[in-house]
């Protein structure tokens, strides 16, 4: 007999149940039997998941106001969820970020890839931006800091509480300094290249640690190149090409605190006397970069996600051909294009077709030369195609 503590939430007939047991994370609203109890389940509660045979399944985060009404996280229907199960779970992310780095500089915890649904943690030295974009965590935030600080030695930890995710949840926005203290930027070494992370005021945790190995990449096409380096954020592509030997980058991006923060990484890597700024939408920039006829040997267009979810997917498709048709003419013949996508909702399949046609539409004629996703401190999980969000196309342009 089970003697767990926690009360039962069971799934309809002919729900998913497979899907579930194969390692699938999510049950969501309509594949829940929604008798009194399970409707006076209180957002962020644990509880039991039984099949609709009254079997169990595991133990879940429930949250009604949520369409995914359950999160899995253990499939041990006994287990326990409390500070010790959140410092195993750390435990085995950390495990592997240490063979990956030598730095403490990564993202620790990937959400449900790394068993801890709804939950973001990028590690920056001694310090570490928590993102709780579920109920479960936000109500049990307080053993999910702990668990942070036994396992990893951090002394500084953020709770950003912002973003779409949140909302979705039910969750109100707030970022504050949990523990700790934080002076000002966190300096943060990469590829060569150091960034200045605002780990309070930036965008996300600070800064995008996805990007790492597209930014190596990019660095190999660079030396003695001129870049141009679009939505750059605190200079991610912009600041690893100059680490790599360019001649010269501009950043192109709408904030201007994000912008004086690259400013001070190409001041912190003495490479300033080669790196310039722009502010400004980025449409608008490479409407009149065109205008001047001005050329580069490297573009990089690295936008906000255009297509947060399906609905969005389609007027978002059409952003990212856009970009691609303002940016193709920017580039020298034989020169590289680089575009990304943070969207979801846009499969590799669609935003390589979207970035192509663009590039047509833009009078040039392209060659696929890399692909590019999120590095191995963001590990994709197989059964959740959210998960693997990010993609970055590298393309080479002729005349």
């Amino acid at each position: 007999m089970m003697s767990s503590p926690y009360p039962i939430v069971r799934m309809k007939p002919k729900s998913e149940a497979r899907a579930i047991r194969h390692g699938f994370p999510w049950v969501y609203a309509n594949e829940v039997v929604m008798d009194r109890r399970t409707k006076n389940i209180q957002p962020g509660a644990i509880a039991v998941l039984e099949d609709e045979n009254r079997n169990p399944m595991g133990v879940v985060a429930v949250n009604p106001n949520s369409k995914i009404f359950c999160r899995m996280l253990d499939q041990n229907p006994e287990a326990v969820i409390d500070q010790a199960w959140m410092e195993a779970c750390l435990s085995r992310a950390l495990r592997h970020r240490e063979r990956l780095y030598d730095a403490p500089y990564y993202r620790l915890i990937h959400a449900e890839s790394d068993g801890l649904p709804g939950v973001v943690i990028d590690r920056f030295g001694d310090a570490a931006v928590v993102q709780p974009n579920a109920a479960w965590a936000d109500v049990m935030f307080e053993e999910l800091a702990g668990a942070l600080a036994s396992v990893t030695g951090v002394t500084t930890i953020v709770k950003n509480g912002t973003g779409r995710a949140r909302t979705l949840e039910g969750l109100v926005e707030e970022t504050t300094c949990h523990s700790g203290r934080l002076d000002g930027p966190v300096t943060v070494e990469m590829n060569g290249a150091i960034y200045m992370a605002d780990l309070l005021g930036g965008q996300k945790t600070g800064l995008f640690l996805d990007q790492r190995p597209n930014h190596a990449f990019a660095q190999r096409l660079t030396n003695g190149a001129k870049v141009l380096d679009v939505f750059s954020h605190v200079g991610g592509f912009s600041l690893a090409a100059l680490a790599g030997g360019a001649a010269g980058a501009v950043a192109v991006d709408g904030s201007a605190a994000a912008l004086e923060l690259a400013v001070q990484g190409a001041e912190a890597m003495g490479v300033q006397d080669r790196f310039s700024t722009i502010k400004g939408d980025a449409f608008d920039v490479l409407t009149r970069l065109e205008t001047e006829k001005a050329q580069f040997d490297v573009v990089i267009c690295d936008p906000p996600a255009f297509a947060p979810n399906k609905k969005a997917l389609e007027a978002g498709l059409r952003a990212y051909e856009r970009i691609a048709k303002l940016a193709a003419p920017l580039v020298a013949p034989g020169g590289y294009l680089a575009l990304c996508s943070c969207s979801h909702a846009a499969d590799l399949a669609r935003f390589r077709n979207a970035s192509a046609r663009g590039i047509g539409r833009g009078g040039r004629r392209c060659q696929l030369i890399h692909t590019g996703s999120a590095g191995p401190d963001h590990p994709l999980l197989p059964q959740l195609a959210e998960s693997g969000y990010l993609k970055a196309l590298f393309f080479r342009l002729d005349g």
